[in-house]
C-alpha cells in the first residue's frame, strides 16, 4: 500500500485559511498576519508567472493583500477554499495590470503616430499653395516670350528692370512696358482684383 506525499511539509496547527479570513473579515489583525503568511508565496508566485516582472510583481502582490484584508468580507466559503479566493483576486489583479500597460502602450503609439501627421492645417495650405503654384505657371504660358522672360527675371530671380533690360539686350522702356502688360495679363488669368 502507498502512503500519500505531503510537498508543503507539516500540516499547520490552528484555524484553517477558511476561519482565519473570516476572522479578519472582523478585523483581526493577528488572523491577517497568519493569513499573509500562509498565502503571500502562492500570490507572489502567480501574478509573478503573469507579469514577468519582479518589482510589478511584488506591487501587485501587495495590493493583492490590502485587497484581502479589506474585503475579506466578501469571501464565501461554499463558493470555494479560501486559498482559491485569495488566487482569483491575484490573478485578475495581475491581468489587470497586464491590460493597463497595452493600453498605455496603444496609447503611447496612437499620439505618437498623431504627433507625426500633419496637422489638417498644414496640408491643406500645401495643397492651395501647389494649385496656386500651377495656376501662375499656367497663366505664365499665356504671356508672350518677352513678358514671360521681363516677368519671370524681375519676379523671380529678383533683378531691376534696368539688369533685366540689359539681360534681355532691349531698351528699358521696352522691358518696362512688356512687364506692365504681362502682370495686367497675369492679373487677369489669375482673377486677382485691382
Amino acid at each position: 500500500m502507498k502512503e500519500a506525499v505531503q510537498l508543503s511539509g507539516p500540516a499547520p496547527s490552528g484555524p484553517d485559511l477558511q476561519e482565519l479570513i473570516s476572522r479578519v473579515a472582523r478585523g483581526d489583525q493577528d488572523a491577517f498576519g497568519r493569513v499573509y503568511d500562509l498565502v503571500s508565496g502562492p500570490v507572489l508566485g502567480l501574478i509573478r508567472s503573469v507579469l514577468r516582472d519582479p518589482a510589478q510583481s511584488e506591487e501587485v502582490a501587495q495590493e493583492v493583500l490590502v485587497e484581502v484584508w479589506r474585503t475579506a468580507a466578501r469571501f464565501q466559503p461554499a463558493r470555494g477554499s479560501g486559498m482559491t479566493w485569495v488566487l482569483t483576486l491575484a490573478h485578475r489583479r495581475a491581468v489587470d495590470r497586464v491590460r493597463s500597460a497595452q493600453a498605455a502602450s496603444d496609447r503611447e503609439q496612437r499620439a505618437a503616430l498623431l504627433d507625426r501627421t500633419p496637422a489638417y492645417d498644414e496640408v491643406s495650405e500645401q495643397v492651395e499653395a501647389r494649385l496656386e503654384r500651377e495656376q501662375v505657371r499656367r497663366c505664365l504660358r499665356t504671356l508672350t516670350e518677352l513678358q514671360r522672360q521681363s516677368v519671370t527675371l524681375a519676379y523671380y530671380r529678383g533683378l531691376a528692370y534696368r539688369e533685366v533690360a540689359e539681360l534681355l539686350s532691349v531698351p528699358l522702356g521696352t522691358v518696362k512696358t512688356r512687364m506692365r502688360d504681362g502682370l495686367i495679363r497675369l492679373r487677369d488669368c489669375l482673377g486677382v482684383g485691382t
